[in-house]
């Protein structure tokens, strides 16, 4: 069986870390360089609830799309919710492994596992990275759909295409517009809006859309947006991630157990629609 360190540079050929934004947190968080790894676990959020179940399983390895100290910190006292994330991981020798910004700039990253998601055909990316000669790798991915679109049938598949949600699915935009172009962006998408018109699709799908960036798309230039919740946006990465390590243990002999978490971390609980506004 490989090593903890081997499976991380392997981790590292999928997704370098040099692909990261400055600003992020990712690589090895905790775990034993010696140690054998026979189970993966992947899920988006490092928080408790998926550190229990990485234990439970009996996983040797936990990677997640989000950083546990995006902003680094001084202590990992259990008495901290971060700090026991991290007690629990290493009591049960379990070590955590984050793919972040580098993921979403990878080729493929989390946008073309959004795009899967969708039934989406991946033209090229929606910022594509200057350092990559094949022009493949980048944030955000423009997509084509098998046909025509608008905005309530792109709506509509994203909210059956994606994992259900308190959220759901908001869209907003012309709604006799035909949609034969689809920007898609995991994870939270609305600093991306110049690229989005520089590009001129007809949609864009992200996460985390913010009131004036909306308002201003809107009066800018007619644009189907279609807004989900982050981690729906993010999920089908693990999907992704996990067969992509499958692949790599294959072809090295190694035999891993990979599993995608089922467990929806998205934080929010309860939505409730506001009253009809009496005529």
């Amino acid at each position: 069986m490989p090593v903890l360190s081997d499976v991380i540079a392997a981790l590292d050929g999928l997704w370098p870390r040099a692909l990261a934004e400055g600003w992020d947190a990712v690589g090895p968080v905790c775990g034993d360089p010696d140690a054998e790894v026979t189970r993966v676990l992947f899920a988006v959020d490092p928080v408790q609830e998926i550190a229990d179940e990485a234990v439970a399983l009996g996983a040797d390895l936990l990677v997640t799309h989000h950083p546990l100290y995006l902003r680094g910190t001084t202590t990992v006292a259990a008495d901290t919710f971060k700090g026991r994330v991290v007690h629990t991981l290493i009591r049960a020798g379990v070590a955590l492994h984050v793919a972040h910004t580098n993921a979403d700039r990878a080729d493929p990253g989390v946008s073309d596992a959004l795009a899967a998601a969708l039934g989406l055909r991946v033209t090229g990316p929606l910022v594509p990275d200057p350092a990559d000669p094949a022009g493949r790798r980048g944030l955000g991915r423009i997509c084509e759909p098998d046909g025509p679109l608008d905005l309530a049938s792109l709506s509509a598949l994203a909210a059956r295409r994606l994992p259900a949600t308190v959220q759901g699915i908001r869209a907003t935009g012309p709604a006799d517009l035909p949609i034969r172009t689809v920007a898609v962006c995991g994870g939270s998408g609305d600093s991306l809006f110049d690229a989005v018109r520089a590009a001129g699709v007809d949609a864009f799908l992200t996460a985390d859309l913010r009131h004036h960036p909306v308002s201003e798309a809107r009066e800018h230039s007619p644009l189907v947006l279609v807004d989900a919740a982050h981690w729906a946006t993010e999920s089908p990465w693990c999907v992704q991630a996990a067969a992509q390590l499958d692949a790599l243990s294959e072809q090295a002999g190694w035999g891993l157990r990979t599993h995608v978490s089922q467990r929806v971390t998205d934080p929010w609980l309860i939505h409730r629609p506001s009253p009809p506004t009496a005529p």
